[in-house]
């Protein structure tokens, strides 16, 4: 997974799947009721030199899951309830692969746990935001990232057997934590009491029967003869819930998530329909500009389920969270990623206005909407130095307002340059910068920007609708700054060298601690603290060293640990 600044790596991880690839996962539907069977292959590892035993995953695993996951959304809208189980025997699953993590680079293991965890917090969203419920339905052993697959879902049944139990064993075992995301879900979620919680992270062999119960490590503990009996009733129960489990739910008719088509460049850029991705390696530079719609929006719900996937918005949705996962994991050294945009901002408003108006009675529009929500956390979260440049001819209007507004800088070209025929810069807001498209945090990126001056969001509300340039955008405080014309080339080749000469330690740590500013919540704790902790513990001898534990898993010989603490 390393690479050198001269080339990208060699090999390059490929996030675009569909269900005629899947090697891990088999997806059966019955009306309003989905099954999702984790059956991993042994043999399916993304790298070479180990092997999926126990129903144990990868990267791999999970970009399979996370396409089930979107799909389940999409193509299927019908479903109420998803029922997530095992295709083996005695084991639900093991986790994250052990010698995969034993192997990986370190910069691969903690973008592997970011992306695992931004695909449980999708799954967990999907009953209140989608009315798709995840139930997972344990019968075997259920440790580690296994467990964490159950947290994440809206109940978790347990059949009462000799062999069946859940545990995060990370810290006895590997010297490791339980992926953050699960440690903040048992005390956050399932509100886990604390000594009960520490009993049970300490306890290699886990909680079974009716203890999980009663400590809340699951819902419901079924007898081994009525499991699969009780499992289904279950499912039909949460199904009827959210209306899907009658005629209603039988009338909605889904869209197909066609293929993702790029090109990719020798140098390591990216063309998609509707983005571009230019890499300066030597400069540690990747630029991505989104285009704006060459299309007037669809002019009815219609139209828009016409469109499919091939509709401005979602494809755009699409092809930009592709590229910021392409980016996140093959191209470790692109240190800064700069945001540009080009089109009519006019027309990216009336794209997303015929999809707000339609979202509270359209399912499609709502989770075009929602995508959106989770295209732009992901941006959010990725550890690279984010910079809008607003340049003429730009369309951050409305929610593609949203990307300068997740950056960590935004500037913007003030006036006429010679030469330059484009529209002057300017920016739109819309209703979709006050409400539909939150951070982590639960606040919009304008209520986070202006934590200490909530009047200046009640301002730029003010302006709904109304092309702001430079001037105005800076007087709202919705840029860092504005250069004209003389200033504009210098200062911003200054302030990206700058940018990309920094140590990339300290800018991660930097950038996590300033962008979600407010209140915590399960979702902040849990990427924050992944940020932190597993950064500092995946790189302590502890666990990753010649005598740690994650090396010497499965010889025999337990970890041999400095016990010094920190």
């Amino acid at each position: 997974m390393e690479q050198t600044p001269e080339a990208a790596p060699a090999r390059r991880i490929d996030f675009r799947t569909d269900p005629s690839r899947y090697r891990h996962w088999r997806v059966t539907h019955d009306g309003p009721v989905a099954t999702l069977t984790l059956d991993v292959d042994e043999e399916g590892g993304l790298f070479d030199g180990y092997r999926l035993k126990l129903n144990s995953y990868d990267l791999g695993v999970d970009i399979e899951l996370a396409d089930i996951v979107q799909r389940m959304r999409f193509e299927h809208p019908e479903v109420g309830a998803v029922v997530m189980r095992s295709g083996k025997d005695k084991v639900f699953c093991a986790g994250a692969n052990i010698r995969m993590l034993g192997q990986a680079a370190h910069a691969h293991k903690v973008n592997f746990c970011k992306f695992t965890n931004e695909t449980r917090n999708t799954f967990e969203a999907a009953g209140v935001e989608s009315g798709q419920h995840y139930l997972c339905a344990v019968k075997g052993s259920c440790a580690g990232g296994g467990y964490e697959l159950a947290l994440a879902c809206d109940y978790i049944m347990l059949t009462d057997d000799s062999t069946s139990a859940v545990s995060l064993p990370e810290v006895p075992l590997l010297a490791v934590l339980p992926g953050t995301g699960g440690l903040t879900r048992v005390t956050d979620k399932r509100k886990v009491r604390r000594d009960r919680a520490d009993v049970f992270c300490a306890t290699e062999e886990g909680v079974r029967g009716k203890r999980a119960a009663e400590w809340r490590l699951v819902d419901e503990v079924i007898a081994n003869s009525k499991f699969d009996e009780t499992v289904a009733e279950r499912a039909r129960e949460w199904a009827a819930k959210t209306g899907k489990g009658d005629v209603k739910g039988a009338g909605l008719t889904g869209i197909a998530l066609t293929p993702i088509e790029r090109s990719l460049q020798d140098d390591g850029s990216l063309a998609y329909s509707t983005v571009e991705v230019a890499v300066e390696r030597d400069k540690r530079i990747a630029t991505i500009t989104v285009h704006g719609p060459d299309e007037d929006a669809p002019a009815s719900v219609e139209a828009l389920h016409a469109q499919g996937a091939q509709g401005w918005m979602l494809r755009l949705a699409r092809e930009l969270d592709d590229a910021i996962l392409h980016l996140r994991l093959n191209e470790l050294e692109l240190g800064v990623l700069v945001f540009k945009s080009q089109g009519e901002g006019e027309r990216v408003l009336a794209h997303e206005a015929m999809v707000m108006a339609s979202a509270s009675t359209d399912w499609l529009s709502r989770e075009i909407l929602l995508y959106w929500k989770r295209v732009l956390k992901r941006i959010d979260l990725t550890s690279r130095s984010l910079i809008a440049l607003i340049e003429n001819g730009s369309c951050f209007a409305g929610l593609l307002a949203e990307i300068p507004f997740a950056c960590d800088r935004a500037y913007m070209m003030e006036g006429d340059f010679e030469g330059d025929n484009r529209p002057v810069a300017a920016i739109a807001l819309s209703a979709a910068n006050f409400g539909p498209l939150p951070m982590s945090n639960d606040l919009t990126r304008l209520e986070t920007r202006f934590l200490g001056e909530p009047e200046a969001v009640a301002a730029a509300a003010g302006e709904k609708g109304v092309a702001l340039e430079a001037c105005d955008a800076s007087r709202l405080g919705l840029v860092t700054e504005a250069f004209d014309e003389i200033d504009w080339e210098d200062e911003i080749r200054i302030m990206l060298e700058e940018r990309a000469s920094f140590s990339p330690d300290a800018m991660t740590g930097l950038e996590a601690n300033l962008r979600f500013a407010g209140p915590e919540t399960m979702e902040t704790r849990i990427f924050g603290r992944l940020t932190a902790w597993q950064n500092w513990i995946f790189n302590r001898p502890n666990a990753v060293g010649e005598q740690g534990a994650l090396q010497r898993y499965g010889t025999g010989q337990r970890g041999a640990f400095d016990m010094k603490r920190v």
